[in-house]
Parts: C-alpha cells; structure tokens; sequence
C-alpha cells in the first residue's frame, strides 16, 4: 500500500507529526530533566517507564548519560568544564552542533561516573536501552514507513531533528544567549518565550537556573509551562507526586521587626527580593535621578540612562568596560551609588554560610535600619517590606 497502513489528509500527516515529537518534549521535561536529573518530582513506574522506552525508540538518549551531562552543566556553568555553554563555544557552534557536543561529553567517564547517579540501573537498561541505544531509532524507521509509507520517512526524519534543535540548539544555545531574566542568577541563563509548547516549558530557563530543582518552571503568571499542567495531570491521576517548587513570599504588615521567620522568608527567597528591589528601588530611583538631569548634557545623560541595566545585572556576569561605565555613573550620581550600594549590602548577608541565623537576624535588621537612614524613600518603603516577609513554601 503506496501511504502504507494508514492513510491520512496532509494535515492528517503534520498533526501526527507534532503530537509525537510533543511527547518526546514531554518526555525530556518531565522524565529526563525535572525527576531524572533534578528529583523535583516522584514518577509512577508505569510513566517512567513509558518515557524511557519511548525516548529510546524516538532519540536513542541514555538516561544516565543525559542527567550526568546536565547535572555537570550546572555544576560547572559558563565555565570551560560547561558541556554546552555558548559563553564558551559561541553560539552558532551550540546551535547548530549542539547535539554533537552531547555526543562528546558522554563519552567521558568520569563525568558519568560523578554525576550519573541515581538512574535507572535495571534488566531493560542494562540489556536494552543503553548497550542497543540506536536500535529503538532504526524500529521507529520501520514503524513509521509501515504506518504512512514514504511520508512516513519524513515523519521519522522530523522526529529525528527536533530534540536536537529545540533541546541542544534553543535551549542550551539561545537560552544561554538571548531573552529576558526573571532573576540575576550567576549564569547568562535566559527565558525565551513563547516556544513553550514546541519544547514543553523549558524555554523559562532562566527560572529554571534560578530554582533548578523545582518541578514548576513558570514563574510570572503570564508564563506558561505546559511540562507544569502535564504535571499536575499526573498528580492528580496518582500518577506523579511533586517534591519540590520555588519558594513564595508573602508580607505580613503586622511585623516590625525582623525574626527568624523574616530570614528564613529572605535567605529562601533571596532571588525574589532582589528581584523586587532591582524593580521597586533601583529602577525606581534611576527613573528619578534621570528625570532630574539635563537632557542637553548628552555625555552625562547617557552615561546614567545605561546605569540602570547595568546595577540590575548580576555583578560576577558584567564584563570590564560595563564595570568601568556603572563605576563613572555611580561616581556621577550620589543617589544611584547608595542605592546600588544597598544592594551589594543585602546580596552579602545570604552569601553568609558560616553564621548563625541570629546573626542573620542582626544583619537583616541593621540594613533596615541603614536603608531608612539614606531618606531614599523608595530604600526607606523596601526595608519596610522585607520586615513584614514571610514564606508560603520553600524549596530545597
């Protein structure tokens, strides 16, 4: 039979073709990448189980070997032990090869060995998936012609290109590269909508960095992380129990005072209040300070316009000119260089590893008492605030 076992309109043969590779995004996301790689969530075994079987008949992935790469992309970030990192490759090389630099990197041993714990070591992986890792490809070839005849090739061909151009090209290239942040972790980490049906979620990379081993990636309520909605299905079905999410603050405008509920809300929290200063002080005083200065003083003008990406921006990710430009802006303006001083203050009090949350409680108090003291308003109305936080939930 010429269109083989079953026989489909033209836009019979694309629906098949996305609602398969949508599974394989689905797979990645939710089995390889939040429960597989980071814990965030419990499996049935029935899911798990479909997932790798599915992955190895559609990508020939290795689970061991596709947590280790990304548990080692975190660990070492933007570094030159970074598998993919397009700070380090470039970003053509990541996009266009990078399904060729998770070849490489899996090759290596010793990145297996230290951070390949925890899959799925059993009769199927050991016999099947991972010493036959190309043959589940190969079945699906066959599969495909047999169901759809020669179109069936191109199904299978699109199947073939799509986790190496979504996963390994947008996401470890352009999501390291291009896009906006939620929040100033210490990577080039970027969120880059609106693909998240076309790669499951995982386009709000910069939230992910940012709480890496929560299960929900969506962080503004105008993003939309469809992995999260097939999350909640599964729970509610029994299927899937979440472990852990980002934490959420609150404010209680009865405190007055920091306590240990204040610190745990800030030290768990920490990328949510920077954020918020960076958006309810920073951004507010510059906008201030630059409605004061006299637009016919371009020189000045824009030197301060610039400023205000550049305190917001995480120090350790500025390159040696930004940190000359932000230092002569600074030096420019008395407001801008307390503010932007403030900041570094409070981003020092969690960077406190070995003290106690007493002494966090001083500190967290004595900032408060130095922000009032600037008569910067909008530092004066943030102090208040971070003395009434408290957390919802927490992750680990």
């Amino acid at each position: 039979m010429l269109n083989g076992l079953i026989d489909l309109s033209w836009w019979g043969y694309i629906l098949v073709a996305l609602a398969v590779t949508h599974v394989t995004i689905a797979a990645v996301t939710i089995f390889l990448h939040r429960h597989q790689a980071h814990r965030a969530l419990d499996l049935h075994p029935i899911v798990s189980h479909f997932f790798r079987f599915w992955l190895w008949l559609t990508t020939g992935m290795v689970t061991k070997e596709w947590a280790a790469i990304h548990r080692k992309h975190h660990a070492k970030v933007e570094t030159p032990d970074d598998p993919h990192s397009p700070q380090q490759f470039g970003i053509r090389r990541v996009f266009w090869t990078g399904a060729e630099l998770y070849r490489t990197a899996a090759k290596n041993n010793e990145t297996l060995e230290k951070y390949g714990h925890g899959t799925p070591d059993d009769w199927l992986e050991r016999r099947l998936y991972t010493p036959h890792s190309g043959k589940g490809i190969v079945l699906l070839l066959v599969i495909n012609l047999a169901l759809f005849g020669p179109l069936g090739l191109t199904i299978w061909a699109v199947q073939m290109m799509w986790i190496p151009l979504f996963a390994a090209g947008v996401i470890n290239g352009i999501g390291h590269y291009w896009g906006y942040r939620n929040y100033e972790c210490n990577d080039a980490s970027t969120n880059i909508v609106p693909w998240g049906i076309l790669i499951g979620g995982e386009e709000l990379h910069n939230n992910h960095h940012t709480f890496a081993s929560s299960a929900k990636l969506s962080s503004k309520w105008w993003e939309f992380d469809i992995g999260w909605l097939y999350i909640r299905t599964l729970e509610t079905l029994g299927l899937a129990r979440v472990k852990k999410i980002p934490p959420e603050l609150t404010c209680d405008t009865a405190k007055q005072h920091v306590d240990l509920e204040t610190v745990r809300a800030v030290i768990n929290g920490r990328f949510h209040v920077m954020a918020q200063f960076a958006r309810e002080v920073l951004k507010s005083v510059h906008r201030e300070e630059l409605k004061k200065l006299d637009r016919r003083d371009r020189e000045k003008w824009n030197l301060v316009k610039r400023a205000r990406r550049l305190m917001v921006r995480e120090t350790t990710l500025l390159d040696e000119v930004s940190r000359q430009w932000l230092q002569q802006a600074l030096a420019h303006n008395a407001a801008l260089h307390t503010v932007y001083a403030m900041k570094q203050r409070l981003a020092d009090i969690w960077q406190r590893s070995a003290t106690t949350q007493e002494h966090l409680r001083n500190a967290l108090e004595e900032w408060c008492r130095q922000a009032e003291a600037t008569g910067i308003q909008a530092l004066h109305q943030f102090a208040l605030k971070l003395r009434s936080y408290r957390l919802v939930s927490a992750t680990a």
